[in-house]
Order: structure tokens, then C-alpha cells, then sequence
């Protein structure tokens, strides 16, 4: 089977060029360093445009099929230009993410809102902006959607989002196909949903189904179980309300990898068992073939990006740890403290160097568990070098924060040997440009 991106650990333009120092998409990571500071997040437009293309070529064999990038993953407007010129779309889980969408001038028909929790002002937004599905989540929002929709003399295309019961095997922070979820309707709640929507809430056209499964997927066969779950529930809604859904929209979910002992499937793998699951039960359960929707997001962006860092101050534990500290951490990347994740990285300055020493890379945030990467081979450090860490395109700048009221790091795009600010690095004026001292305290 082909490989393809989400299975390697560097972006697909990463070399060592002449002066002895990484570089990605022909740009030398020390020069970036130094041009940009650090922390400094890094996304190579090559290794984007790539996955995008192995996505839209892996599933090419079924006829009805739309892409869709899930926002979450890491939003700015220069990154939906870029996938939206790929031909994908967007799944977007609040106001803010349409709105950065569409400031992108991407077409918002491509735009599915979804979400647990979706405002009255969202929705509102979303419908003057012309987002063209919602994934309703619960029956409150069936209501509030309505009476918005109501409002603006419109009728909406929606999904109703479902939980169908299977559990991956990830973190059990990033499942949401299992019963006991915050998210969807429960399968023994759709024919009531069905039932209000056909008599009560008639600004909403609903036209299938939406289910998620989880993230950092690794196993295939989740997949095929979700597809006949959805299929075999869509063929008894027909036998029972004479209506036949012709849209399915299956999540993402697939894995990374991030480390050398990881073996996430290829997107041609997941393509070619997704399109056979298809085929094989929109037969088995004799219904018309609906479009699929798929909306990978770490899987799109995770490989093309990496953090910057500068090494700094050094620690050792007497018989124990060597740590040695950068100047970010878990405000940039709050993953390894939230969900254990573990990662690699290279000394941008020293790749050709011996991994002689094993050591602790840790932040500058003042919590103890602010562990970048716990037990990784580098060469010697200094004060100075230039820390790589690799995969860091998914959720880094997404989950990133002002903690210790440390400034937000800028984002760079780097193609053919041209870089450029997508994200300004924030000042310190920035951080208390929403900060209000009430009159009576002068």
C-alpha cells in the first residue's frame, strides 16, 4: 500500500543543507531562528499542499465525495486559503472559526458548522455568512436553529450528529463516538428528532447523518463499523419514514506520527477501506450511494508543521534527570501536559551530530509538569541551540495560551525558499490591549 504523509515524522521538504543546519522548505531553520525569534511555529506549504492531495487522490474512486478540513486543528486565514485552493472545504466549531473563513474569501457554501453548544449570535452569524450545512448536536439547538433560521426566512441543510457507540482506542479525551459523550444524539433519540423536524421545526432540511468517532485513530476496521452503523440506520429511517438521507459525514480522526514507534495507516489505505465499506452496504442495505463527507484536520496539517526553540538554562538532578529548558512550553504547546503526548525533535544546528546524551526538554512556565519532551536522545546542548520539534502543526497555536502572560509566538509559511508572517508574534502591548482598570480604582 502507498505510504503517505501523515506517516512521517518530518515535513517531506526537511534536508540538511550546505552550512550543516536543517532546513525546511529550503529555508534554514537557524536563519528563521534568528530572523523571527523563537518560539517560533513553523508550517512548510509543500507538506500541506501534499496531504491535501494524497486526501482528494486517495478517495478519487468513489464519485460523491466532498473534503472538508476540520478548523480545530490550526485556523488562520493564510492556512483556508491555501486549503481551500485544494478544493477542500471546512468543518468550523464556532463563530470565530466562520468568521476567519471567511475573511480568507473562501466559499462558504463548503462550510459545515458544528459543535455541542452553538450561541444564538453564532448561528445568526453563520447563517449571514451563508455556511451551507449545520451539524445539529442536540435538540435544543434543533429549536434554536429553527427559530434563527425562522427569523432570516431561510431553511437550512442540517445533519443531525450522532454518537454510534464505538470507542477507539486514544486518549480518552479525544473519543467522541462512545455512548457516555458530550456530543450527538444517542441512536435511540433519531426518530424523535425525525419526528420534530418534520412537524415542528420546518425551517430545517435535514439531509443525513454526522458522527465522529475520535482522533489519533490508528485502527482501521473502527472505520468500516462506523459506516454500516450509519448506512443500516439510514435504511430503517427509509423503512420507517419514507424519506431517504443522501448525505453521510463520517469525521476524521486519523492518526499521526509522531515518534518512530508509532504506525498510523496511510490516507490511501483509509481511502480505499472507507470507499469499499461503501459500496458494500449501500448494497447490503439496498439504499442509494449518499456523498460522503470527510474532514481529516491533524492528519491535513500536523506533518507540515514544527516548533522553534531556543535552548537556554540546564538542570542536573544529582543521580537522576538532565534537564535542559527552552523558551516555551506548555502555553505553546499544551499537549504533552494535557493529553501525555509525546513528540520528536532535532537540534537544528547540530543534525549530524551523535545522540550522545539522553535528556528531559522542559518549559519555562512556572508549573512542574511543563514537560515538552520527557527522555529524548540529543546531541550535547548549549545555551543557544536551535530545538526542532516536529509534527507540531495540530493543536500547538490552536490550544496555545497567554499563560504567565507570555505572549503568543508569530507563525511563519516557508515554500521554496521564501518565508512569511501568517501570525504576528504578539507584543506585550497586544496582552493588555483588553485590559480595563475601572475608573473608581484611580
Amino acid at each position: 500500500m502507498t505510504s503517505s504523509t501523515n506517516q512521517s515524522i518530518k515535513p517531506v521538504t526537511t534536508t540538511i543543507n550546505s552550512a550543516g543546519n536543517l532546513q525546511i522548505g529550503g529555508c534554514d531553520l537557524v536563519e528563521l531562528a534568528q530572523k523571527y525569534e523563537t518560539p517560533l511555529y513553523i508550517i512548510d506549504e509543500t507538506t500541506l499542499r501534499t496531504i491535501c492531495r494524497e486526501y482528494k487522490k486517495a478517495f478519487s474512486g468513489y464519485e460523491k465525495v466532498n473534503m472538508m478540513y476540520a478548523s480545530k486543528a490550526f485556523m488562520s486565514k493564510a492556512i483556508a486559503k491555501i486549503i481551500a485552493s485544494e478544493g477542500f472545504g471546512f468543518d468550523a466549531v464556532s463563530g470565530g472559526e466562520i468568521y476567519t473563513i471567511h475573511k480568507s474569501g473562501a466559499d462558504m457554501s463548503k462550510v459545515l458548522f458544528n459543535g455541542n453548544n452553538k450561541s444564538y449570535d453564532e448561528l445568526t452569524l453563520a447563517l449571514e455568512l451563508k455556511v451551507g450545512r449545520f451539524s445539529v448536536d442536540n435538540f435544543f439547538e434543533l429549536s434554536l436553529l429553527n427559530e434563527v433560521a425562522k427569523s432570516h426566512n431561510k431553511k437550512v441543510d442540517i445533519l443531525l450528529r450522532i454518537t454510534p457507540g464505538i470507542e477507539c482506542h486514544t486518549h480518552e479525551y479525544i473519543q467522541t463516538g462512545h455512548l457516555d459523550s458530550k456530543f450527538g444524539f444517542d441512536l435511540s433519540q433519531v426518530y424523535e428528532a425525525i419526528e420534530l423536524i418534520q412537524e415542528q421545526y420546518t425551517n430545517l432540511n435535514l439531509r443525513g447523518f454526522h458522527a465522529h468517532i475520535g482522533s489519533q485513530i490508528f485502527e482501521t476496521k473502527i472505520y468500516e463499523d462506523e459506516i454500516e452503523i450509519l448506512i443500516k440506520e439510514i435504511a430503517l429511517i427509509k423503512e420507517k419514514f419514507g424519506i431517504t438521507f443522501d448525505e453521510i459525514n463520517i469525521g476524521g480522526g486519523l492518526g499521526v506520527k509522531y515518534t518512530e514507534e508509532e504506525y498510523p495507516p496511510s490516507v490511501f489505505e483509509i481511502g480505499k477501506l472507507i470507499i469499499k465499506a461503501l459500496n458494500k452496504n449501500v448494497k447490503k442495505y439496498s439504499i442509494p450511494a449518499p456523498t460522503l463527507y470527510i474532514e481529516p484536520g491533524r492528519s491535513i496539517i500536523c506533518t507540515s508543521g514544527v516548533t522553534l526553540y531556543s535552548v537556554g538554562s540546564s538542570k542536573q538532578v544529582p543521580h537522576g534527570t538532565k534537564y535542559w529548558a527552552v523558551d516555551g512550553g506548555m502555553a505553546d504547546n499544551p499537549r504533552p501536559s494535557m493529553y501525555q503526548a509525546k513528540y520528536s525533535a532535532q537540534v537544528a544546528n547540530k543534525p549530524n551530530c551523535e545522540n550522545s546524551q539522553k535528556v528531559t526538554i522542559a518549559g519555562k512556565f512556572c508549573e512542574s509538569g511543563d514537560i515538552l519532551i520527557k527522555d529524548i536522545n540529543l546531541p550535547e546542548l548549549e545555551e543557544g541551540d536551535i530545538l526542532c520539534v516536529f509534527n507540531t502543526g495540530a493543536y500547538n497555536y490552536a490550544m496555545a495560551s497567554n499563560y504567565n502572560r507570555f505572549q503568543k509566538p508569530a507563525a511563519v509559511l516557508v515554500n521554496n525558499s521564501q518565508s512569511d508572517i501568517i501570525i504576528r508574534r504578539e507584543s506585550l502591548e497586544d496582552l493588555i490591549s483588553h485590559d480595563v482598570i475601572p475608573n473608581r480604582l484611580d
